[in-house]
């Protein structure tokens, strides 16, 4: 009886887990009706459901074909920066880095990671020296310098064509 009754209690447990679970659920249908504006009333008031409902058909089509069109790659390993200072290093930036590519093109990226990877490297490492990862590293005009950079060396290992944009998905920067 003694160890019936811990595994008793932890189906309760679960049980009341799953049951809360499914009772505080999020309703859909209430929030897609409060952020959908009423696309049958234009600008003045008026109501033209027919052009609400074209400009709604067109905006799921582009944002269909746009999706349909680009995938995103994920560099399989993070990069690791050291910060030197005085011939010591005083820190480590870790970035994840993904590349936007046309549909497709994913093979492409993975068969030159070796390369991408080391072009990477060295511009992460002349940003580094440059001083790119001091103070608020993380502001958008630094940081977009840092893609600018990273995108224009992807496009000459990849093509063009093949590189879109370069994302940062993740930084952080561990002082010692």
């Amino acid at each position: 009886m003694k160890k019936l009754l811990p595994l008793v209690l932890l189906l309760i447990g679960a049980g009341a887990g799953v049951g809360a679970g499914i009772f505080l659920r999020p309703d859909q249908a209430p929030l897609a009706e409060a952020t959908d504006m009423d696309p049958a009333k234009n600008e003045a008031g008026t109501d033209d459901k027919e052009s609400g409902e074209t400009k709604k058909a067109t905006d799921k089509e582009n944002d269909e074909k746009e999706a349909a069109t680009a995938e995103f790659v994920k560099l399989n390993n993070q990069f690791v920066v050291p910060i030197v200072a005085a011939d010591k290093v005083t820190a480590l930036v870790v970035l994840a880095l993904s590349i936007e590519v046309p549909a497709g093109k994913t093979d492409t990226v993975y068969l030159r990671e070796p390369k991408l990877r080391d072009s990477f490297l060295q511009v992460l490492f002349d940003h580094a020296n440059m001083g790119g990862f001091e103070g608020n590293f993380t502001n958008a005009k630094v940081l977009g310098r840092l893609r600018a950079a990273l995108l224009e060396v992807a496009q000459k290992d990849l093509g063009k064509d093949v590189a879109n944009d370069v994302l940062i998905i993740e930084i952080a920067r561990q002082d010692y």
